[in-house]
């Protein structure tokens, strides 16, 4: 499937009235890391707060992490916490689904698989992904063998591709097809080369461009970007 491109002036906060309507009743999203979606994490508090939104029963998860511990400036556990957990309160949230990678890559990943296949596995209301310069998104980098997995919804990385070059922990493509509604969020110029070789009229699924590969999996798939990052579309 294509995806549909949405260009407005603050992704974050567009992000962030999508995550409302995918958070309510009883709701699972799936969480990135990033600079733009710590943002997004900052406009849903204040919408959830200002509306008065009913997260008691909502699941939260994780796209991907880093082998790291939960209070490590490189994990975006961390980032989510204070983004986001701390500033609702944790009794206000039904469930935070966290990757536990102090566990090492290899041991996390098999038991964020198990939590995985435990739920059911669920059916994603939303799951949201970042891009990076070089288009990979979540941890899956170019490349690499992670992107050709099809059995397993998660996969220990030992390698990253990007910085910070510590092992990482990482939803597969077939996780990806779970979800009802996958988000790329992005912005700034930085991003512009990635969003037009993974997105623009020309892109075809590419391992040597992760984010290509999103259409192939996604039932439904949104870039939502800033015009700096569609300046090269």
């Amino acid at each position: 499937m294509s995806a549909t491109i949405e260009i407005v002036d603050d992704p974050a906060r567009a992000c962030a009235a999508i995550m409302v309507g995918a958070a309510a009743d009883a709701g699972h999203v799936v969480l990135a890391g990033g600079s733009t979606p710590r943002a997004a994490n900052e406009e849903f508090v204040a919408a959830v707060k200002a509306v008065g939104v009913d997260l008691r029963e909502t699941t939260f998860w994780f796209g991907d992490e880093r082998a790291v511990a939960p209070d490590d400036e490189d994990a975006n556990y961390k980032m989510v916490r204070e983004s986001l957990i701390e500033p609702l309160g944790e009794d206000a949230i039904g469930r935070i689904m966290r990757i536990e990678g102090e566990l090492g890559y290899a041991a996390a990943a098999d038991a964020y698989e198990r939590e995985m296949r435990d739920a059911g596995p669920p059916e994603f209301d939303l799951l949201l992904l970042g891009i990076g310069p070089d288009a990979h998104t979540l941890s899956l980098f170019p490349d690499q063998d992670s992107l050709n997995e099809r059995s397993r919804l998660v996969v220990g990385v030992p390698e990253a591709g990007h910085e910070p070059f510590v092992p990482r922990v990482s939803m597969t493509f077939p996780a990806v097809a779970l979800a009802r509604h996958a988000v790329v969020l992005a912005s700034g110029e930085s991003k512009a080369d990635a969003i037009a070789a993974a997105f623009g009229p020309n892109a075809r699924p590419d391992p040597h461009l992760p984010s290509s590969m999103l259409g192939s999996f996604a039932q439904r798939l949104t870039v939502l970007i800033d015009p700096a990052a569609a300046a090269r579309l």
